[in-house]
């Protein structure tokens, strides 16, 4: 009896081409995410990184490539789209509708969902993971601070039950204390639940520290890539792309 053909990746990316007018901000890009893994996506400002997320997410046309999750082709989906196949961005900033209250929020993650009570389920799923969530539920979002209003914003995209979950630069603006926080929460849910988390970071450090594997743009190509351990042990590499 021949073996069973193996599970493909959480998410692949081939030859990826977006671009702004003639400017190519992803040029060529191709990378793989294991299931279960947490992947850092790590580059100066303007190598490309948020457009890749914006581009696998949907929220922009690619030129040319192909995307796909779980062996599925997401290439030419509208962003609503792609989150029913498993992948939930949270964009920079998060994203939230500040005059919305918490619960509101939350309840916009799940709402394309039909299971009513698994929605429900879901939202008491993230209040039992945020309790800060569940204690301001009635308060509207613009009220809560930067650490908290990402917590809502990685809450309301995981009401979506997704498989992938694209972050682009969650620890922007927030102290180190909460951005250690939110790195640690991202690996005791891939460790918990199995979540593939595709991490965009401009704390290089942090997030290698948190991630498996990583991977280096430069002006919308791949510099670098491998192990998470040994692009921190890369001198050059960090020298040359990371800052530290």
């Amino acid at each position: 009896m021949s073996a069973p053909a193996p599970a493909p990746p959480a998410l692949e990316v081939h030859d990826l081409v977006s671009a702004y007018g003639a400017v190519r901000a992803v040029d060529g890009v191709s990378l793989t995410v294991p299931a279960g893994s947490i992947t850092a996506v790590l580059g100066a400002n303007g190598a490309g990184k948020t457009t890749l997320l914006r581009t696998v997410s949907g929220a922009k046309a690619a030129q040319s490539g192909r995307v796909l999750a779980d062996g599925v082709e997401l290439t030419r989906l509208p962003a609503d789209r792609v989150v029913r196949h498993g992948v939930a961005h949270v964009p920079e900033g998060g994203g939230v509708i500040t005059q919305l209250t918490v619960e509101e929020n939350l309840r916009l993650g799940g709402l394309w969902r039909a299971d009513r009570a698994d929605r429900v389920r879901a939202r008491e799923e993230m209040y039992q993971l945020f309790p800060v969530l569940a204690e301001r539920r009635r308060q509207p979002a613009g009220a809560l601070s930067g650490g908290e209003r990402q917590m809502l914003a990685i809450g309301r995209a995981l009401m979506a039950r997704p498989r992938v979950l694209l972050l682009d630069e969650p620890s922007l603006g927030l102290a180190p204390m909460v951005t250690r926080r939110l790195l640690r929460l991202l690996r005791e849910l891939r460790d918990g639940t199995g979540l593939t988390v595709v991490l965009v970071e401009q704390n290089a450090r942090g997030a290698l520290s948190v991630a498996d594997h990583g991977f280096v743009l430069s002006l919308g190509r791949v510099a670098a890539s491998g192990d998470a351990d040994r692009l921190l042990a890369d001198d050059r590499t960090r020298h040359a792309y990371l800052g530290f």
